[in-house]
């Protein structure tokens, strides 16, 4: 009897024994398989931007392109934001693709290839996102790094919009591209003495300033300003400052001003201005 106790005793420690392996086991692939989920983690910035801006006609640019082939290949890629920019902000599109021309060499230069920086912008103390390192006029100086071409074009925009030593350039006509790229450089954008004539070359030689024009209305602006006609819009569900503009060929700013608006805050049903109104 005491041996046949013993056996079961054995019998029944080795079970015991292989249940506590087949739970080791299983515990372990649970931690694997939860692993795998946390190491691929969504990138936020492509979640922030989901369409990234459309370089194809620049891609296939074959190696021994001749410059007015890659310029006009940059003029092509980034006109559309340089007149979004125009749009949102005022700074006219000829000036925004003049800079980044200069700047960028047409996108081909080294800063703009390994950094997507268009306009030469350097760290400053407040900027916290990527940075890298490259020769200018130091040696190894900071500069931003961006995800995205259209990153690099809206933080122009802001480096220019908000600084107080560029605000004399906003009270300028927006189809002035001349007295903005003289602005410019009486603000201290660039030390070359030469950046006002260069910006202008560039956007003359190019006809970049149909850009401009193509935002302002040009020809086709649909805004009358006669006299005996009050030309208005009345708000709608989903419109925003911005949308408005656009549609009828105006900055924001400009906007704005013919409204007597301090900020961009719209309400459904509120009547807007499209021309100035005499007193």
């Amino acid at each position: 009897m005491g041996a046949r106790i013993f056996t079961f005793l054995i019998i029944g420690l080795l079970l015991v024994g292989c249940k506590s392996k087949k739970a080791a086991v299983s515990k372990k692939s649970r931690t694997k398989t939860e692993k795998v989920v946390v190491i691929s983690p969504k990138d936020p910035i492509e979640v922030i931007l989901p369409n990234k801006t459309d370089e194809s006609k620049i891609d296939e640019l074959p190696k021994n392109a001749s410059y007015e082939e890659i310029l006009n290949a940059y003029v092509d890629t980034y006109s559309e934001i340089a007149k979004e920019e125009m749009l949102q902000y005022g700074i006219p599109a000829s000036i925004t693709l003049a800079q980044g021309i200069l700047e960028s060499g047409a996108g081909r230069g080294e800063l703009t290839q390994k950094a997507n920086n268009h306009f030469g912008i350097k760290c400053h103390t407040n900027w916290t996102g990527e940075k890298v390192y490259h020769d200018d006029d130091e040696k190894g100086e900071c500069f931003r790094k961006y995800k995205d071409a259209k990153y690099s074009f809206r933080d122009h925009s802001l480096f220019l919009t908000q600084r107080s030593r560029y605000q004399e350039l906003f009270k300028l006509k927006k189809d002035d591209y001349k007295a903005w790229a003289k602005g410019l450089k009486k603000a201290g954008y660039a030390t070359d003495p030469k950046y006002p004539d260069k910006l202008i070359g560039i956007i003359e030689k190019n006809k970049l300033y149909r850009y401009d024009d193509e935002v302002l209305g040009g020809k086709a602006r649909i805004i009358n300003n006669d006299d005996s006609k009050i030309n208005t819009y009345t708000v709608e569900k989903g419109d925003t400052l911005y949308s408005i503009a656009r549609r009828f060929s105006m900055t924001v700013e400009t906007l704005m001003e013919y409204n007597g608006l301090l900020s961009s805050d719209i309400a459904v049903g509120q009547v807007l201005y499209l021309h100035s109104v005499k007193d």
